[in-house]
């Protein structure tokens, strides 16, 4: 075997690659918290709006509580049965599709209206 005999290709190919794998290793910490790496835009911007909206008061729009309308979809939907259930997916994706096409469309014509241009400041 080539590979094992001492100085083969092989093993300088592989010695070179972990040679350079310890030349890339970075031992950087990128702490998220730093403000040096990651400057807010406005400065104290964040504790202004963390001071209006504590934790506890955000709802998480899939925490309410369901009405009889959506427990009752949920009981049709655990009744069908797997061929059903992929059948609703799947439309369910196409509609997706469909509307991700139309809002496409919808952005394209924002951009030849100049909808997403900036107004500029009259004196």
């Amino acid at each position: 075997m080539a590979s094992e005999k001492p100085g083969s290709i092989e093993q300088e190919q592989d010695q070179s690659l972990s040679d350079l794998e310890q030349t890339l290793m970075s031992m950087e910490n990128l702490d998220r918290a730093s403000p040096e790496i990651w400057p807010e835009k406005y400065p104290g911007m964040t504790d202004f709006v963390n001071s209006f909206t504590p934790p506890s008061a955000v709802k998480l729009p899939y925490s309410k509580e369901l009405n009889q309308d959506d427990q009752n979809y949920l009981h049709q939907l655990a009744a069908l049965p797997t061929a059903g259930l992929i059948s609703k997916v799947k439309e369910l994706h196409d509609i997706a599709y469909q509307l991700g096409v139309e809002e496409s469309k919808e952005v394209t014509r924002g951009k030849y209206l100049n909808v997403f241009k900036p107004r500029q400041k009259q004196k």
